[in-house]
């Protein structure tokens, strides 16, 4: 990793409203877009789309626009076997990129995915349909899961943060008919404020996007990363956090009256000990009916398949 103190870097002008971003209290991470948003060159650059309900191995999906979101669950990742393929919004595929497939979220969309076991975390573009295995809720691009340190274990207990108006602001560019390439590697540059009393950890990785010529700019910089073939190349830079224990547990329903509760758990007990338990959500008082917490992914994997075929198609795992 190098330093480059750069008088005069190329750059692209963001249109009005992404640069409006850069001032937004408390919103840092597109301090850097300027520097690094990348124009699609040769490539499909995607469009915007939320898309219709569909239905994968027997399972309803409803895509939503939406900008308030988070969610937890297990984490995949794909890549040599999807390299120059489409995405599910037009773009071309790249391995390499920070991207992700999300089975709901519109693309393009910004979501910050945090490895709940090492803490680790970076901000990807959702530009993409999938993972279709029960037990997942995104799919990252092969060297997401490298910055995230999960690529040689395969899955990681995650925590899923669409940053609200940075997808804003990438969305209307899409709608625009804007590329959006190259917004993450921006962000993850600039990274997120922090408290004062648990500031994060950076992490420098292997070089990203590429930044083209587009127009000359004076600006007295450093940003970490490396020159080559006459191009500059930004390092993201993973955060560290500190996150608390998580457990694993596949939920077969969830009840407002605690009789319905423990009439299904009183049927499950033939596949394990499976639970009660009640949570107060917006006010309510629920009743969910659990297996756990299990020991590892694979163990959720194979109670949540025998729960599917014996017909509780609605069971999931959670991680929590």
């Amino acid at each position: 990793m190098h330093l480059f103190t750069l008088p005069r870097l190329s750059i692209k002008i963001l249109p009005a409203f992404l640069c409006a971003l850069l001032f937004l209290s408390g919103c840092t991470e597109l301090e850097l877009a300027s520097h690094v948003a990348k124009k699609g060159q040769g490539t499909s650059q995607g469009t915007f789309k939320v898309g219709s309900p569909y239905r994968v191995g027997g399972q309803w999906y409803n895509p939503t626009e939406t900008y308030d979101y988070t969610q937890t669950g297990i984490a995949s990742w794909y890549g040599p076997g999807f390299h120059g393929k489409k995405t599910a919004n037009g773009e071309t595929f790249n391995m390499n990129e920070l991207t992700a497939a999300h089975k709901t979220l519109q693309m393009p969309s910004l979501v910050r995915v945090t490895n709940l076991e090492n803490g680790r975390s970076i901000i990807v573009r959702i530009n993409d349909r999938g993972p279709f295995s029960r037990g997942r809720v995104i799919d990252m691009s092969k060297k997401s899961a490298e910055l995230l340190g999960f690529k040689n274990k395969g899955t990681a207990k995650v925590r899923l943060q669409v940053l609200t108006e940075e997808s804003k602001a990438i969305a209307m560019a899409a709608k625009e008919g804007q590329s959006t390439k190259g917004y993450e590697v921006a962000m993850n540059n600039q990274g997120q404020s922090q408290s004062a009393s648990q500031p994060p950890a950076q992490i420098m990785s292997p070089a990203a996007s590429p930044v083209p010529a587009v127009e000359e700019a004076d600006i007295q910089t450093q940003i970490p990363g490396h020159v080559r073939a006459g191009r500059f190349y930004p390092d993201p830079i993973v955060q560290q956090f500190s996150v608390p224990p998580t457990s694993i547990f596949v939920q077969v329903g969830s009840f407002s009256d605690s009789a319905n509760a423990n009439k299904l758990s009183a049927k499950l007990q033939s596949f394990g000990s499976a639970h009660v338990s009640p949570a107060l959500v917006s006010g309510r008082n629920f009743y969910r009916v659990r297996f756990g917490p299990l020991g590892s992914v694979q163990q959720a994997d194979s109670l949540l398949t025998d729960l599917v075929r014996a017909g509780y198609g609605d069971a999931m795992t959670i991680v929590d």
